[in-house]
């Protein structure tokens, strides 16, 4: 809580998920104390939410650069898949079944980068074609049939080992977190891709090579999908459908993500924070109400609403009203073309391959 030229900020423009995730946290201790308020449901919570946290990572990285990725489901489904199906129908070792599964994720992202910078496809529409494929590719593999879950030992202890009460999975996620954190905060690489979402041409015209590094996150998105992916099959086990089912749930927190802590913004830290919050939400309702479309309900509720906000608040940036105080064009985040801030008004950049 701060004074704001005289009148109190309570930081609800940064900090609102804060303030939601504690209204959800009183309200439903108090109805449901003996259920909720427990360090068992902290600690399913915490774990059930890990890949899908991890999903939301890998999109903003490319939504940072001002570019969808609809592949990620698709991506962590096939590495999933053919971690799984290395090992129990060739008898691969556990870390080259990884590997291999990982690097499909990585090819992914070449595919996805050549064809949105080379061939100059819209990435909406290249990364979503590319999720067809991926998913037809997946079934060629699996044959059609859901692979028999690996048998060795460290295959379970790889997610499901306890640390501090927690799956092992949530260190991961913190770990991959913390280098996502650093590297769009604190290199030139994360301050290249800001740019080149907020706003290409004046970042090409810097002499920022704008298809590089569009091609560059998508490479990454798909990557981190692919771990996503063969660290659910570790967690939950081998699945033919669950990377489709996480692809709303990912939108949905990167786009809440980027009201909270550094609006106007796709980051690390709010992206957390908002899978936890619809998390802990959807938990408390179905521990009131014991339905099971809570979840869809809510992710797509905070997608819509996110963006909404997101619009609402560069309108009222580039045009304030009277007697609110005039942007600082000076300072970075303000939605001025160099500041790096990705414009949510409309969609992530439509046309890198007409940029160098």
């Amino acid at each position: 809580m701060t004074l704001d030229g005289g009148r109190l900020n309570f930081g609800f423009d940064r900090f609102s998920g804060l303030y939601l995730w504690a209204l959800f946290i009183i309200v439903f201790g108090i109805l449901k104390p003996s259920t909720f308020l427990t360090l068992d449901t902290a600690h399913s919570v915490a774990s059930q939410q890990a890949i899908s946290a991890m999903l939301g990572l890998a999109l903003i990285v490319p939504l940072a650069a001002g570019v969808y990725d609809l592949s990620i489901g698709a991506t962590a489904n096939l590495a999933a898949v053919t971690a799984a199906w290395l090992q129990t129908n060739h008898g691969m070792p556990i870390l080259p079944a990884i590997a291999i599964s990982i690097l499909a994720g990585v090819a992914i992202g070449i595919v996805n980068g050549f064809v949105t910078v080379v061939l100059g496809v819209n990435p909406f529409i290249a990364t979503l074609g590319m999720a067809t494929i991926v998913s037809a590719v997946q079934n060629i593999v699996s044959g059609q049939e859901q692979p028999l879950p690996p048998t060795a030992p460290f295959w379970s202890k790889l997610t499901q080992h306890q640390v501090f009460g927690f799956q092992i999975v949530v260190l991961y996620l913190v770990v991959l977190a913390v280098i996502l954190w650093w590297v769009l905060d604190h290199t030139p690489a994360g301050r290249y891709l800001y740019a080149v979402g907020g706003n290409s041409d004046a970042a090409r015209l810097s002499g920022v090579r704008t298809q590089r590094w569009v091609w560059l996150s998508l490479i990454a998105s798909g990557g981190v999908s692919a771990l996503a992916g063969v660290l659910f099959c570790s967690l939950s086990g081998p699945s033919l459908t669950f990377g489709p089912a996480l692809l709303l749930p990912a939108f949905a927190a990167a786009f809440l993500g980027s009201t909270q802590l550094k609006p106007g913004r796709f980051n690390v830290w709010g992206t957390l924070l908002a899978v936890y919050i619809l998390a802990t939400g959807v938990r408390g309702m179905e521990l009131l109400t014991s339905v099971s479309w809570l979840n869809d309900m809510f992710n797509g509720v905070a997608l819509i609403a996110a963006v909404a906000f997101a619009v609402w608040r560069q309108d009222r940036v580039r045009h304030p009203r009277f007697g609110d105080a005039a942007p600082d064009d000076t300072a970075p985040g303000h939605g001025d073309p160099g500041s790096g801030e990705p414009s949510l008004a409309a969609s992530p950049r439509t046309d890198p391959g007409a940029s160098s």
